[in-house]
Formats: structure tokens, sequence, C-alpha cells
């Protein structure tokens, strides 16, 4: 028998809360997304169906690391993060571009298939929770999820910025103003917390889409001409820089915990 005095640990949470340091370094990672699948593809002559082969195996590696920790550790779950992104990101452009499907298909294909997404997450699990990742199933649930929320919004950041032809500012524009309006119907309006993190999760993929296409592509397809070489380092360096920072703090804290438990 356990004595009074003896607690038993609650079950480890295997992804980060929810916090500023979070959505800016998922902001950066969906834009690095973007920029580091057109670098593959096009300025290493790669080809989108050899990219994303290559990348789909390095993410598969990715998420074994991720699912061998059973616990948040901030390298082995950012790294999944910017691999999801880049093959979401090919996977739309793969329908897109080798197989001719329309960008408004692509787009309500993946709004189905992430709701259903959900509604299985759900009907097993009875909680879509983002802070009770603590088993190997619903975590499969949660990057599928997550898989095709970047594939849903990169198709469609694309065709409103593309088809749409509202171009890639305003387009980044648009889906800001979308992501302000969620947070203030979550903070003002009380709207559930657990719908609001997904809706702001999901636009926030054609918002930095959006915005690496405007750094990374020629001036005369209306970006910022950096290239998409220069910007996926740019961001790369800011997400290692973050990821840094989140792996010390995380320490701190951890040997903070350690010591107030021995007092």
């Amino acid at each position: 028998m356990l004595s009074p005095t003896q607690r038993i640990a609650p079950p480890l949470n295997r992804v980060p809360n929810v916090t500023a340091d979070f959505w800016l370094i998922k902001l950066m990672a969906v834009t690095m997304g973007e920029t580091a699948a057109d670098y593959l593809a096009v300025n290493l002559g790669l080809g989108l169906t050899v990219t994303s082969l290559m990348m789909t195996g390095v993410l598969i590696i990715a998420l074994i690391l991720q699912f061998a920790q059973k616990r948040y550790i901030p390298w082995a779950y950012w790294l999944a993060v910017v691999l999801v992104s880049v093959v979401g990101t090919l996977i739309t452009d793969n329908l897109v571009d080798n197989f001719g499907v329309r960008l408004q298909t692509t787009t309500i294909v993946f709004s189905v298939l992430l709701a259903a997404t959900f509604a299985i997450w759900y009907a097993s699990e009875r909680t879509l929770s983002i802070h009770t990742i603590h088993t190997t199933k619903r975590e499969i649930f949660y990057w599928l999820a997550i898989l095709f929320t970047f594939s849903l919004g990169t198709a469609a950041g694309d065709l409103v910025a593309e088809s749409f032809d509202m171009g890639y500012l305003t387009t980044g524009l648009l889906f800001g103003g979308v992501i302000a309006l969620i947070a203030f119907a979550y903070y003002v309006l009380k709207l559930n917390g657990i719908l609001a993190f997904w809706l702001a999760y999901i636009l926030t993929r054609p918002l930095g889409a959006s915005f690496g296409d405007l750094l990374s592509q020629p001036v005369e397809y209306g970006g910022l001409g950096w290239g998409t070489t220069f910007t996926s380092l740019a961001f790369l360096g800011c997400i290692a820089a973050l990821v840094l920072y989140m792996t010390l703090k995380k320490d701190a804290d951890e040997i903070e915990d350690i010591l107030l438990e021995s007092d």
C-alpha cells in the first residue's frame, strides 16, 4: 500500500503547453515548411516526387524519435512539426501540380479528412484536448490531425492567394485578421478553448505560408525576392534559437520543481 505521503505522478503530456513561444515557433515552422519545400523541389531541382519521397522518409524517422520520448522534448517535437509542415505542403503541391487536382477540391477533401480525424478521435477518446496527449493512441490522432491541418492550410492559402488573385500580403493579412477574431472570441466571448486552438492552428498555416511566399518569391510574382534559400535558413536559425531557449527553460523549470519537492 502507498503511504499517505506518497503520490502517484500524473502521466506526462507529450506535446507542449500553448504559450506565446508555442505560437511564435509554430508560425516560423509553417513559414519554413513552405519555403523549404520550394527550395528542395525547385532550387535544388529534385522535383516534387523525389522531394516528397525523401522528406516523407525523414519525417517517419523524426516521428519514430518523437514517439520514443514518452514526454515533451522540445527538439524532438519541433523537428517533427517542421517536417510535417514540409510534407503537408508537398502533399498538396503534388495533388495540384502532378495530378491536376483543383485547389478548391483539395481544400474540401482535406477539410473532410480533418473533420473525420477529429470525429474518430473524439469517439475513441471523448476529448480533443492537447493537454492530455499521454498515450500512443492519442498521439497518433494528434499527429494525423496536424498533418491534415498543414495540407488543408496550404490548399486554402494557395486558393485565396492564387486562384482568387489576392496576392501574398493581402492573403496573409486576411488570415491574420481571422486569427485575431478567434482570439477575441476566446478571450472575450469565451469560445471553447479546444475549438479556438484547432481553428487558430489550422489558420496559422496559410498565414505563415503567405508571408513565406511574400518574402521568398520574385518581385515580378508579388514577392520581395529574398529567395527560398535565404528565407529558409533565416527561419531555421530562428527556430533553432527558440528550441534552445525552450529546452533551457524546461530544464530550469524541472530543476525548480525537484528543489520544491525536496523542501
